[in-house]
């Protein structure tokens, strides 16, 4: 009887033990899912390497460099001008009268101002340009990136120069992925296609200065 008892609470132990074991399971599978769930998913792209390999991009440098050589030469056309009011300043000088030498001294630094004023206000205008160039460009890699986002289910996409540590195995480069949807090549790196900075630097060495 004693042997037939024991033998009883023996598989009531074994039962326990299994159902313990599947619960542990259970609840260990439930917490990694749930700490899956609950960690973001991140991605990251290379938004300068995508924008220096589209062929717009080449066109917007061309254009940006044609306006800046025209604004360069009519801000060269004044130049010319100023300098040329100053040296028959110089050469009169001495024949004219105090008030006369005055006004054309006010006259010589007005016309300064003026071509200060006129070299920010070319500097404006062709930031403004290269904005408007750039829109289109900005708006079709956005429409890439959100198309590989909504892919891979992604919750936020950084850019990989503000990145200072990655985890691999937690946050995906996607501009292989937004590369493929835009039809350009970006395996050959950072040499590939015109620089971003080529348009900016148009502007920088058009001549147009605040000096």
């Amino acid at each position: 009887m004693a042997t037939h008892v024991t033998n009883r609470m023996m598989n009531i132990v074994k039962q326990v033990t299994r159902m313990t074991a599947v619960l542990l399971l259970a609840l260990s599978v439930g917490a990694v899912q749930e700490t899956a769930a609950q960690q973001p998913a991140i991605g990251y792209t290379n938004q300068e390497l995508l924008l220096r390999n589209m062929p717009e991009m080449q066109q917007v440098q061309q254009q940006i460099e044609q306006e800046a050589q025209s604004m360069r030469e009519e801000m060269q056309a004044q130049e010319q001008e100023l300098q040329e009011m100053y040296a028959e300043y110089q050469k009169q000088q001495a024949l004219l009268s105090d008030q006369r030498r005055a006004e054309r001294e006010q006259a010589i630094r007005q016309k300064q101002q003026q071509l200060q004023q006129a070299a920010q206000e070319r500097q404006q205008q062709l930031a403004q340009r290269e904005a408007e160039l750039m829109q289109p460009l900005l708006e079709k890699l956005q429409t890439a990136l959100n198309g590989v986002a909504q892919e891979q289910n992604l919750n936020v996409v950084l850019r990989s120069q503000a990145l200072l540590y990655v985890n691999e195995q937690n946050v995906v480069d996607v501009t292989p992925q937004v590369a493929q949807r835009l039809g350009i090549d970006v395996t050959s790196g950072a040499e590939a296609g015109p620089s971003v900075d080529a348009v900016s630097t148009a502007a920088d060495t058009s001549g147009v200065s605040n000096q």
